[in-house]
């Protein structure tokens, strides 16, 4: 389009050169002619590119692998000038979503908007725009391009799966020890009262207290007598292995039929890491929703330590903290368990999902039940997923030590796989 442009421009030139040596008329005919066509030109593009508006509102800011995430597109004209062409360009990071769009004769005061709905097939945090109108004149001599929306982003959570029975350790207690710690929020466990401080809610306030003493008195509690889950994914580099893309599971989207937009099989990606991560949402869901605290360690990219909680709130800061987990971490899942020890007093449960291959493990789960912490390890096989090394011969030997352990292969059905039971004797412990 520039060398159009500039032949204009050189026969322009040569024209009024002509004319001025010749004084023909007909050449600076010419000369007038190419001049207008160019101003002409470039006057048309930019109208075309100016006095454009764009809107882009995304349905929600928060979505999970296997939903959709729909945005809607609007492109106003609020002039009076017809435009004949725009090109709208987005650069979304979100893969797969294409949401550029060319729009053909947009009237004076016209609008034209169109939807788009992507079923996402990756977690992780992408950025929506920017997005930039390009437009030219007939003839092509200018084409110019501006940008038109800020950036915002988009969190896309790991899948979840419903379990529905996922066997525990059982302790003394059919609820689990006790534990006699102070908690910030409001339990059932009363452990006693206190002066009144600046920040403690009115619901916290003994009434009672306070009036036989003449000031404010507040409540104190403890935490619930069940034990708190810690889950435990293993994003280290050691044992996780990638596979090429393109294997169907059993996973359909569960969405009303007005969303219904891609009804296709859909792909989870081979791989242990997004097995892992997958496995670890869909317990932490599993458990939250059974109103269990819950709380999560990891070390991948960066360290990543969520306290244990309950409600949406906690499930939704899990989910949020595995959609941008990476399997980069340099430590062994072991020794994450070992420095992060003093997070896991006695009666704790603790999760671990890992692929790894190591027998080392089933010693360090011994050690760890000896201390009082009550493990469940999830095994994810890297040899279905194509590598030359499996964990078969870890996971009977957990099961030879009497350590409840689950066994994952690639395109097992989740649901069926982590809502296995187990006979009672495999819930104690080796002492």
């Amino acid at each position: 389009m520039r060398s159009r442009r500039i032949v204009v421009f050189i026969l322009a030139a040569l024209s009024l050169l002509g004319g001025l040596l010749t004084g023909r008329d007909l050449l600076f005919h010419l000369t007038y002619l190419f001049a207008f066509l160019l101003i002409f030109s470039f006057a048309w593009a930019w109208t075309n590119i100016n006095w454009v508006h764009i809107s882009r509102v995304t349905r929600v800011r928060r979505t999970q692998v296997g939903r959709p995430l729909e945005e809607r597109f609007t492109v106003t004209n609020t002039s009076i000038i017809p435009k004949l062409w725009l090109g709208v360009h987005d650069f979304s990071t979100v893969p797969t979503h294409y949401a550029s769009q060319i729009v053909h004769n947009l009237g004076p005061r016209g609008r034209d908007s169109w939807r788009v709905t992507t079923i996402c097939r990756e977690r992780g945090r992408y950025q929506l725009g920017p997005v930039t109108i390009s437009s030219s004149d007939p003839f092509g001599f200018f084409p110019m391009e501006r940008a038109l929306t800020p950036t915002s982003h988009v969190v896309v959570y790991p899948l979840t799966v419903d379990i529905h029975q996922f066997a525990l350790p059982v302790g003394i207690l059919p609820g689990g020890d006790a534990l006699r710690r102070r908690t910030h929020y409001v339990t059932t466990n009363a452990a006693g009262v206190r002066d009144y401080a600046p920040g403690d809610s009115f619901g916290r306030i003994h009434w009672p207290s306070t009036a036989r003493r003449d000031r404010m008195i507040v409540k104190e509690f403890e935490l619930d007598p069940l034990a708190d889950i810690w889950i435990v994914p293993d994003m280290s580099v050691f044992g996780h292995y990638d596979a090429s893309p393109g294997g169907k599971t059993q996973y359909q989207p569960d969405l009303p039929a007005w969303m219904a937009v891609a009804r296709e099989d859909f792909s989870l990606k081979k791989s242990t890491e997004e097995y892992t991560v997958t496995i670890a949402a869909s317990l932490a869901q599993y458990f939250l929703r059974r109103d269990r605290a819950v709380g999560m360690l990891a070390y991948g990219q960066s360290h990543e330590v969520v306290q244990p909680d309950r409600g949406e709130r906690q499930l939704n800061r899990i989910l949020e903290t595995l959609a941008v987990l990476r399997a980069d971490g340099q430590v062994p899942i072991q020794d994450v368990l070992h420095a992060e020890s003093h997070l896991l007093p006695r009666g704790t449960t603790v999760i671990v999902v890992t692929p790894t291959q190591s027998e080392a493990w089933a010693t360090v789960a011994r050690q760890m039940m000896r201390r009082g912490l009550r493990v469940v390890t999830v095994l994810v096989d890297p040899a279905s997923f194509g590598s030359s090394r499996s964990n078969a011969g870890l996971y009977g030997l957990l099961q030879a030590s009497g350590i409840v352990s689950y066994f994952v292969k690639c395109d097992d059905n989740l649901t069926a796989t982590l809502s296995t039971g187990f006979s009672r004797s495999s819930y104690y412990a080796v002492a």
